[in-house]
């Protein structure tokens, strides 16, 4: 009896959690859109004084304002848009189903095609990828952003090459690797990588509000699987994840 009411707690406080989610993500969209949307009739009254007053110090400070204001509106919807498919991917119907990983590779990188629009980026993806056994959309939202990242962090690299190979994996258990020579980050901070909102760099350098790799560890951890990272600053990012072969056993209580 005290392990049911101890299970109907931890049920009950990650409804809570997720009910609270959606509000959050719902609720917020009406303000922020009134912020962007009056920002530009502000700009739009500014642009109609005298041009001699436009020209002025004083106007072209306040469009300076109005710029940063709206640009972090903007990151703020990207946050938005983050927590909700965290919300999605934590509350979706898992259907796990036998999944080739190199198809699976093949359409996330179809996804990201305009990101590697114009550039030659060498992508060595392995014949002997494993198949696993997931949800094939969740698998796709996984494997969206950890590719994407791997294309957006090798952007100032001369000649950027993405690996997506097998790796060695206890029994019971596949595993495979995301590598890549872009900037890397810095090891001691490994750790806050995967969670919400966490960035390891500058929004003047790289875009995203740190939610890509946050959704990576909560589909996942769904499925039973680990993900881990490591990486040398300037000499690229390794990422690994190890993926149960069964998930339904994996995520029994």
């Amino acid at each position: 009896a005290a392990l049911a009411a101890s299970q109907q707690q931890v049920a009950d406080m990650a409804a809570a959690q997720d009910a609270f989610l959606r509000v959050v993500s719902h609720d917020l969209r009406a303000p922020l859109r009134h912020v962007t949307s009056y920002g530009t009739l502000v700009r739009e009254l500014l642009g109609d004084l005298p041009p001699e007053v436009a020209q002025g110090a004083e106007v072209q400070e306040a469009l300076g304002f109005l710029a940063t204001m709206d640009q972090s509106a903007r990151r703020m919807g990207l946050m938005i848009d983050g927590l909700q498919a965290l919300v999605r991917a934590s509350r979706a119907p898992l259907r796990p189903q036998p999944v080739p990983l190199a198809d699976a590779v093949a359409r996330a990188r179809t996804t990201l095609a305009p990101a590697e629009a114009g550039r030659a980026v060498e992508w060595r993806v392995a014949a002997d990828l494993p198949t696993l056994q997931a949800d094939p959309v969740l698998l796709q939202d996984l494997l969206v952003p950890l590719l994407g990242n791997a294309l957006k962090f090798t952007r100032s690299v001369a000649h950027p090459c993405i690996t997506v190979s097998a790796d060695a994996a206890p029994a019971g258990q596949v595993a495979f690797t995301v590598q890549d020579n872009g900037v890397g980050f810095d090891p001691a901070r490994a750790g806050s990588l995967f969670g919400v909102f966490q960035r390891l760099h500058r929004e003047t350098e790289f875009e995203g509000v740190g939610t890509g790799l946050a959704l990576c560890r909560a589909i996942a951890q769904r499925h039973g699987a680990q993900i881990s990272a490591t990486a040398v600053p300037g000499a690229g990012c390794t990422v690994r994840v190890q993926w149960p072969v069964n998930p339904a056993a994996a995520n029994k209580p």
